[in-house]
């Protein structure tokens, strides 16, 4: 007998949870489920700035797809077209082979890759914060540029390579900026060289304070820890140039630097746009039950798809983890209800606050929006993780304890070069990193970076 094909494009928070939901509700003698993703494992994208620090291990926020998301067939590989007339699609698998899927049911929840602004000069010398590639990427070039600091007589040199630019004071970036002087003086101690050197992180959004999207009692603690570290705050703010040799602030000030921390945001995958379907804001327009108009077998969730948020009818959700995990499952349950197993819901959704971890004992938090800070909001950034991972919660604990008890690693991988990591992740000469939301919402900045939570 040949079984109902529902195949969901996309692993990460949306995708994920939409499979992982529909496995517990469909008969799997009727029901095939085929998840089609670039990597084999769901990427816990909030602990990223930690991988980037060294504080965590990459294998520890990277959960497998097939080893938890039993009868779900899974299908290495890009998505590049979609069919929804014919219900088929075509993808490409990792080695440049193609082929094809034919669907009853589609799902799609692409993700959200980085958010270029047209600016001269940052899609070559910007990096993101989207993926392992990239934080891992960025672990090595902070290392690397304090070794070759050390290594240079000429003080203007030691002096660019010392300083770092982190554009976009949102979830991510703030949490970024925070870590960052914690590495590199860990990095900067086993240097006699670099005794009397200042190591300089700036923070810059045209917002005018970090983490605009939070209340300012939590903006102003986030705030406090980033001065109290070092880090030069410059809001309303922005870059007009990157060079080799540095970037060009808006007010004309040049910096050298030779590191750029693009963290401005994201926008829907670019297979959103290239269905020719109706879009709101570059992202799917979807009914209450999340299908895509007018093909009822078509669903859309996360950062793919316009849902209008309930707690404010006149916009859409922002692209968040907590929104994209509550719309996988409801993507599932219609789905499941479209094949007459359960009945159709619609979106409704509970901000249960957000939690930024500022590394080394200092977070901001408002879980069920009770603003707290210090030790407390520490412990709540770190149980809320916990918390919403789905496994590997016990390789993390292990992780932070060992960051306490002992130092952070302090070499090059050289596993990931400037090339494997582009921020212009549309391009068609590079290969595209995807993954889907979430800084740390318990439960997502400025310009998009929301995604993370």
């Amino acid at each position: 007998m040949t079984r109902t094909r529902v195949v969901i494009v996309g692993g990460g928070f949306a995708g994920y949870h939409a499979a992982r939901q529909l496995t517990k509700t469909v008969d799997h003698g009727e029901v095939d489920i085929v998840l089609v993703n670039p990597t084999d494992y769901f990427l816990y994208v909030p602990l990223l700035p930690e991988v980037g620090s060294g504080v965590v291990d990459p294998r520890s926020i990277t959960i497998s797809l097939p080893g938890t998301l039993p009868n779900v067939r899974l299908v290495l590989g890009e998505v590049t077209t979609v069919d929804p007339d014919g219900q088929k699609l075509s993808y490409e698998d990792p080695e440049g082979n193609t082929g094809s899927l034919s669907f009853d049911r589609l799902v799609l929840a692409a993700g959200s890759v980085n958010k270029l602004l047209p600016i001269p000069g940052v899609a070559k010398h910007g990096h993101g914060f989207r993926g392992v590639p990239e934080a891992l990427y960025f672990r090595d070039h902070v290392t690397r540029q304090i070794e070759l600091a050390a290594m240079t007589d000429d003080q203007r040199e030691r002096d660019a390579r010392c300083t770092f630019v982190v554009v976009g004071a949102g979830y991510t970036g703030t949490e970024v900026a925070a870590q960052g002087p914690l590495l590199t003086e860990t990095l900067a101690a086993r240097h006699p060289e670099l005794r009397d050197q200042p190591m300089r992180w700036k923070l810059l959004d045209l917002a005018p304070r970090v983490l605009p999207e939070l209340d300012e009692r939590l903006s102003r603690t986030a705030d406090s820890v980033l001065r109290e570290r070092g880090v030069e705050i410059l809001t309303e703010t922005s870059i007009t140039e990157s060079t080799e040799d540095g970037v060009t602030l808006s007010g004309g000030e040049f910096v050298p630097t030779r590191s750029l921390v693009w963290c401005v945001g994201v926008r829907p995958d670019p297979l959103v746009e290239s269905l020719g379907l109706e879009t709101e804001q570059g992202r799917l327009v979807v009914d209450e039950n999340l299908s895509v108009p007018p093909y009822p077998r078509v669903f859309a969730c996360g950062d793919a798809a316009a849902v209008t948020d309930p707690s404010h009818p006149d916009r859409l959700t922002p692209m968040t983890a907590q929104h994209a995990v509550r719309q996988g499952k409801l993507a599932a349950r219609n789905v499941a209800a479209s094949l007459g197993i359960g009945t159709f819901a619609t979106y409704r959704h509970r901000d249960l606050g957000f939690v930024v971890d500022l590394g080394a004992g200092k977070a901001a938090a408002n879980p069920l929006h009770i603003p707290l800070s210090g030790m407390p909001a520490k412990i709540a950034t770190r149980g809320y993780h916990l918390a919403a991972m789905p496994t590997n919660r016990l390789r993390v604990a292990t992780d932070w304890a060992l960051e306490a008890a002992t130092t952070r690693p302090r070499v090059q991988l050289g596993l990931v070069r400037s090339g494997s990591v582009p921020l212009d992740t549309a391009s068609p000469e590079l290969p595209q990193l995807r993954s889907e939301p979430t800084s740390s919402e318990a439960d997502g900045s400025s310009g998009g970076d929301e995604a993370r939570r």
